[in-house]
């Protein structure tokens, strides 16, 4: 159920006791939907079929990804930061390039300082009066992929299998980062959509091939 549109949803999913999506329910138990391999385990399911990409594939696709999305966040007109990114969710263009970013510096927040992957991790917000243009969150994006890119080459394990703290539970730290990586992507998606709304031609699109083996949703906002 969509949970955003449906005041139904909201009203079983606070029930559950959940404040989170996506969520899988049966009865009155539930999994979070953030693992795959957990929702197909909790429906009776035998895996998803899906196969992760390794880490060090995640790793090219995710800066891939970050850097296609420094070039759209610089196209946006700075005057559209402050509008919606669709008309009926509570969220500006600013925030979702913002986010977009965040999520990286999140996941290294977990996997270095070992601070618990929270439901809002990744919502943290830029505090008021800053990144008020393009330039400035893609410079944001420019520290994010230095840090991804330095945590990367001194990693000595780079199998990712330690666990980590999730608000989902302990997960696979390559999880976390596959998941960490199609969430970027996936905003990248919009941020395409968002430059085509304003009739701007997207620079070096991202192609099918660039995020080939990304377990994406199929529709752009779900």
């Amino acid at each position: 159920m969509d949970v955003l549109n449906e005041p139904q949803g909201r009203e079983r999913l606070l029930k559950l006791g959940v404040r989170n999506v996506p969520v899988v329910a049966k009865g009155g138990q539930y999994v979070f939907g953030q693992n795959l391999e957990d929702v197909a385990e909790f429906v009776g399911l035998h895996g998803t079929g899906h196969t992760p990409l390794p880490p060090e594939k995640l790793i090219e696709k995710w800066i891939l990804v970050l850097r296609a999305a420094q070039r759209y966040v610089r196209q946006l007109p700075d005057r559209s930061l402050n509008e919606r990114v669709i008309e009926n969710r509570d969220r500006s263009i600013r925030l979702l390039a913002h986010h977009l970013f965040r999520i990286g510096e999140a996941f290294l927040e977990t996997a270095i300082d070992g601070v618990e992957y929270a439901v809002q991790h990744a919502n943290v917000p830029p505090k008021d009066g800053t990144f008020l243009t393009g330039d400035e969150i893609a410079r944001y994006g420019e520290t994010v992929i230095a840090r991804l890119r330095k945590w990367w080459d001194g990693l000595v394990d780079k199998s990712l299998s330690r666990k980590v703290k999730t608000f989902y539970g302990m997960q696979p730290m390559h999880v976390v980062f596959e998941r960490s990586t199609w969430h970027s992507a996936q905003h990248a998606r919009q941020l395409i959509h968002i430059l085509e709304r304003y009739g701007i031609e997207p620079e070096r699109r991202l192609t099918p091939d660039d995020l080939a083996g990304l377990p994406l949703p199929e529709r752009l906002f779900e």
